[in-house]
């Protein structure tokens, strides 16, 4: 890579001028191809990109959109390239950037915020009211890699400064993925949540959130932690994470007197819907006591019917949180870094870069009952690893 005037590299660290990249054509259709190495710019760093982990969103942007929807004429934006939960080892820096060191070794949050706007400046970032207006023009306004820019499955790409999360070296690779997460489950409890130490916590559905959400509430001292769900052996792995109890609602259909019964006969304190269920939303309504607290962290496809006369009759806050605001992921890391739980038991199964069809095929249709299925972008042999039929 050609460094222009301001930009430091350093030939320990050997930049070339192309990389792989995967590109989004039609829906669904990802093809490996070439592109330019992306160069930083005031306040950017240049990250070589070590692994990626696939997201639920990752697949509604590959199969639905809308971050695709923008650019190239509908339905999708062509030459696109997807991907956010990644972590890497930053090998440039843009003009003015002495906050991080050439060969130290990150992980990415996703939104980096306008800095202008009222959100902004309130330290929500990812509720920027720039987000989306800026596609094709990174300059102004709002970016989030893998959204409204390009993502991580390629071999190098840029981030803003307030992006950037250091971790330690003894954290490996595929852990380090897991901080964004594991920060989405933080920004829901520590933000919107208020959770301080002894008070109840229900956390629906046992997706790498939901899971991380018990680990998370776990650390901070929730008393009792309960999970539901409906697979028993991730519901074992919530048990692992810190869980007190587990529920599984298709042996017990009555999820909501299960939940008191666990706790004394009365309503917890707080829900962390991670489920996207129909029904969830009055479910957790109804598992709260009164004055208690309901965050949605997942994204229902279609509607809900909520109760809105048992909010108000029960003083019952329903909060919605985007992404990991707030620099949630830095207290996450920090819990990782202290190794208060251990993340990488939802990662399951990794893949080579090359293999990212295979990747996505095994996270969309839960092959092996894929949890967190993590992408490198080197030291993996890139064989096809076939579903076992």
């Amino acid at each position: 890579m050609d460094a222009p005037a301001g930009v430091k590299t350093d030939p320990n660290w050997p930049i070339p001028d192309r990389m792989k990249a995967w590109v989004l054509g039609n829906p669904g259709e990802l093809t490996l191809t070439e592109k330019p190495v992306p160069v930083p710019k005031k306040a950017e760093v240049l990250v070589r990109i070590d692994a990626v982990a696939i997201c639920a969103t990752d697949l509604d942007n590959i199969y639905h959109g809308p971050p695709a929807l923008i650019q190239g004429g509908p339905p999708f934006n062509k030459n696109w390239t997807p991907g956010h939960e990644y972590m890497g080892t930053v090998v440039a820096l843009g003009p003015g950037v002495d906050e991080y060191k050439i060969g130290q070794r990150i992980s990415v949050e996703i939104h980096a915020g306008c800095g202008q706007c009222k959100r902004c400046r309130e330290g929500m970032y990812t509720s920027c009211h720039n987000y989306g207006l800026n596609y094709g023009d990174v300059d102004k306004g709002h970016r989030a890699n893998g959204f409204t820019t390009d993502g991580g499955f390629c071999e190098y790409q840029i981030n803003n400064i307030n992006t950037l999360v250091a971790i330690p070296d003894e954290m490996s690779d595929e852990e380090a993925t897991l901080v964004v997460t594991a920060g989405t489950a933080m920004y829901g409890l520590t933000e919107l949540g208020g959770l301080v130490a002894g008070e109840s916590v229900v956390v629906t559905g046992p997706g790498p959130i939901g899971l991380l959400g018990v680990a998370v509430a776990k650390a901070m001292g929730a008393q009792p932690v309960i999970l539901t769900g409906t697979r028993d052996n991730r519901l074992v792995i919530g048990t692992e994470l810190g869980a007190d109890h587990v529920i599984n609602i298709r042996k017990e259909p009555d999820v909501v007197a299960a939940v008191k019964t666990r706790n004394g006969g009365k309503g917890v304190d707080y829900v962390l819907e991670c489920s996207a269920a129909p029904n969830a939303v009055n479910e957790a309504l109804y598992m709260v006591n009164r004055g208690g607290k309901v965050c949605l962290a997942a994204f229902p496809h279609d509607p809900a019917l909520v109760d809105i006369a048992h909010i108000v009759r029960n003083n019952i806050y329903l909060l919605g949180i985007r992404g990991e605001g707030k620099s949630a992921t830095h207290r996450a890391e920090a819990f990782m870094r202290q190794k208060r739980f251990d993340a990488t038991k939802i990662h399951t199964h990794t893949f080579a870069l090359e293999d990212l069809p295979t990747a996505l095929r095994y996270a969309k249709d839960r092959v092996e009952d894929a949890i967190k299925v993590v992408v490198k972008a080197r030291g993996v042999p890139a064989v096809q690893k076939e579903a076992a039929e």
